[in-house]
């Protein structure tokens, strides 16, 4: 597992420790779970304290909609979104993310197989203005373009559903994003590599990206998007794009100005070995 991680900052990720487990009793029904069992961890507490207003006035958009694959491969055959993390579904982490960051607008996609995630998350937030949209998308690029033409006006911030970072890490990108006036769009961007396949880039010393794509940069793409909504007046549609890194080389390339914002670890949770992982990552970023 270490070798799939390398840090360009030469500063090892923190030893893998034991996972903290208890929630996953709870969350293990969703282990070959039914749509109708899924519904029934809505009746599980959730903490609302410590609400944030960085997001307030952002549309929020979350991509759920892809298969899991790697994950059920490894044993996991719930839904992806359902995979807990440190007690919490992934969708469920990322929802408290936005919400805690004063976010109360959410267009979240789920695929056709995983409609009762969708009916799971409304009953887990209900103070919250949700429209979940279900289709099988044929792309990642596609299910961030439905997202983001069904959001109407203003900036949208987008995350994939398998982003794990401290929630503190979250709320500083949001704050430095909105910061970014002259930008299309604002990545979030780690040093840290524990993605098979990163997208690369490098940034200048502003933070604007200069290049992406390719083998080498000084960081890489995240899975946390501040998107201009006029953006997807003019984006490709998704017929001719296959991935959303495709729409991401697209922006740079075509000269719209992208910056990037630096968030030191981040895991994205694709294989069974990326819970513990995660799980770490949440438990020292909690600390400090």
């Amino acid at each position: 597992m270490g070798s799939r991680l390398t840090h360009t900052h030469e500063r090892p990720f923190d030893s893998v420790i034991a996972s903290d487990r208890r929630e996953r009793g709870n969350l293990a029904a969703f282990e070959g779970a039914n749509n109708d069992e899924i519904a029934s961890v809505a009746a599980l507490p959730r903490n609302d304290a410590g609400r944030r207003l960085s997001g307030e006035g952002l549309t929020g958009g979350i991509i759920a909609a892809g298969e899991g694959s790697r994950l059920k491969r490894d044993g996991l055959t719930m839904p992806k979104p359902m995979v807990p993390v440190a007690g919490l579904p992934l969708i469920e982490r990322v929802v408290d993310n936005f919400a805690n960051a004063g976010i109360t607008r959410l267009r979240i996609i789920f695929n056709e197989d995983d409609r009762a995630c969708a009916a799971f998350i409304r009953d887990r937030f209900p103070e919250l203005d949700i429209d979940c949209i279900i289709k099988t998308t044929r792309s990642s690029y596609e299910s961030f373009w439905e997202v983001g033409t069904r959001s109407g006006p203003g900036a949208i911030l987008m995350s994939t559903v398998d982003w794990i970072c401290p929630e503190p890490a979250f709320r500083r990108f949001v704050e430095q994003a909105r910061g970014c006036r002259q930008a299309a769009a604002v990545l979030a961007v780690t040093p840290f590599v524990a993605d098979e396949k990163p997208l690369w880039v490098t940034l200048d010393p502003s933070g604007l990206v200069t290049a992406i794509g390719g083998i080498s940069g000084n960081a890489v793409t995240a899975g946390l998007y501040l998107i201009s909504d006029s953006l997807f007046t003019d984006a490709p549609h998704p017929d001719t794009l296959g991935r959303l890194r495709d729409f991401l080389i697209w922006l740079v390339t075509s000269g719209q100005p992208v910056y990037g914002v630096v968030i030191d670890q981040v895991i994205d949770v694709d294989r069974a070995e990326d819970l513990q992982l995660a799980e770490t990552l949440l438990g020292t970023g909690d600390r400090g």
